[in-house]
This record gives structure tokens, sequence and C-alpha cells, in this order.
């Protein structure tokens, strides 16, 4: 009986060392930002996809990861309220509730009691305790965080150690951030010009995908008649990047190096997949 009690007490220990050894800590990078400028001095109020961020988030958390929100001034986000839709969760009502319920749990929105830090923290702690990063979508990362230097120098370090770089949707364009000058390459687009001479890119050749510029097309109602300053797939491939895409509004993962960038909002499961295959390795 001694011996059975003590084998079981011995296998408990190592199922809890096999979980502590998979443990991760994931960097979640959010835009401080709630609406993006359009052309003609025009406005669009948005923020964060829900599903785009909550999908992979929820998975991590159950899988024991840890997950660590940050912005780039360290301001609560806001959540795109175009993005409350069931459509977005697989039309599933109850799925979308339980995921918006975490999210009024982890208080990510509150501008009292947000847990989300400034990219300067991150920083500042060094960024050897991170296993991987996450970015998801919504239009906000093209307000700012393509062009938030802080953004760049962690991109560049997960970079560097081939460490999991995962984005979504319009999620993707922050990987513009590790230009030494990423308005070079835009501000021509922004005028509907050609895009800018492309500084040296360290994701230069990589395949990725972001959302396109059909399903942007497709979607321009949601703008109310304004129009984007210039779309993140233009902007990709004008840096360098190896664009493709699926067919519009449906998943669709494109896995190069350390790099994992899905589509649009269909594919925040499949790159949550992805994700965590990279952290059980």
């Amino acid at each position: 009986m001694e011996n059975i009690l003590r084998n079981a007490i011995a296998a408990a220990v190592l199922g809890l060392n096999a979980v502590a050894a998979h443990s991760a800590n994931v960097l979640v990078v959010l835009s401080d930002e709630s609406q993006l400028a359009l052309r003609d001095n025009r406005t669009f109020d948005t923020g964060f996809y829900a599903n785009e961020l909550m999908q992979p988030v929820k998975r991590l958390l159950d899988a024991g990861h840890t997950v660590t929100f940050a912005t780039p001034l360290g301001k609560a986000p806001t959540v795109d309220r175009g993005s409350i839709d069931k459509m977005y969760f697989g039309n599933d009502e109850a799925a979308m509730r339980q995921h918006l319920a975490l999210l009024d749990k982890l208080q990510l929105t509150s501008a009292a009691h947000s847990p989300v830090i400034s990219l300067a923290r991150v920083e500042q702690a060094g960024y050897d305790r991170y296993d991987a990063i996450y970015i998801p979508g919504g239009h906000a990362p093209m307000q700012d965080l393509l062009y938030s230097a802080p953004l760049g120098r962690v991109l560049a370090a997960f970079h560097q150690q081939g460490k999991p770089t995962a984005l979504v949707c319009h999620g993707p364009i922050a990987l513009l951030s590790t230009l030494d000058a990423p308005r070079q390459l835009t501000l021509p687009l922004e005028s509907g010009g050609q895009a800018g001479r492309a500084p040296a890119w360290i994701y230069a050749g990589y395949r990725m995908t972001v959302i396109s510029n059909n399903e942007e097309e497709a979607a321009k109602g949601m703008l109310k008649g304004g129009v984007m300053k210039f779309t993140p797939q233009t902007a990709l491939e004008s840096a360098g990047g190896v664009y493709s895409s699926g067919a519009n509004w449906q998943s669709y993962v494109v896995k190069d190096r350390e790099l994992i960038t899905g589509q649009n909002p269909a594919s925040a499961n499949a790159v949550a997949d992805e994700l965590l295959a990279r952290l059980k390795r």
C-alpha cells in the first residue's frame, strides 16, 4: 500500500512538472487607438475584434499558459463594437457570450482596472520572460502599431531568437514597425501613389497573409462612405512580404519560420492551433 501511495505521489509530481514545463508566457499586443483615420479627414470607430483576441486568449489560458497584455502606451484597449456578433463565433450565441464573459472578467477594456501594461514596461522587464507574441486585428493596429518603435524592438528581438510571432487579420500590419522609417513606405500610399522605397526589412521574403484587398473591398460599407488611406496587403507586399490569400472570409493561415499569420476573423482559431503547437515544442 505504501509503495502504491509513493508511486501515485511521484506520478502526480511528474504530471505537475510536465504542465510547468509546457507553460509559456505569451505577450498579447493591442492598439491604444479607438479610431482609424481615413481619407478626406474622416474617421472610423474601431478597436480590436472580439473573437480575434478572445478565441486565442481563451485557448492559451485553458492550456495553462500565462498571458500578458500590452499596448504601446499602456492604455486600456477598445473593442470594436461591430465585432460583437455571433457570426464571428461560428454563429454560436453561447460561445460568443462565453468569450465576452472572459473579456469582462479580465477587465481589459476598463480604464480603471485594465491589467494592460505599456511596451516600455515590457522592454524594461526584459523580453526573455516571454515565449511568444500574439497580435489580433481590428482596424486599430493600422493607426498606431505599424509605427510603434517599441513594438518594432519587441518583434525584432523575437525574430532574432526565432520565437513564435502570431498575427491575424489587420494585425500583421504591425510587422512594419520593424522598419527604420515605416512612414517612408506608407506616406506615398496614403495619397494614392506607389509605395515609397522600402528600407531593409527583417521579414522581406517571408511568406505571409493579412486581410486581402478583395475582403477590404467587400467590407468597405462598414466604413460608411469612408476610404482607408491604404490597405495592409498592399503595404506588406510593398515592404517585401510574399503575400498569399485564401477565399474571402474563410480560414487561411500561412506559416514561415517563426511567423504565423491569419487572413481574417475566421482564421483566429487556426492561428491559435499553430501557436499552441509551437509552444509544445
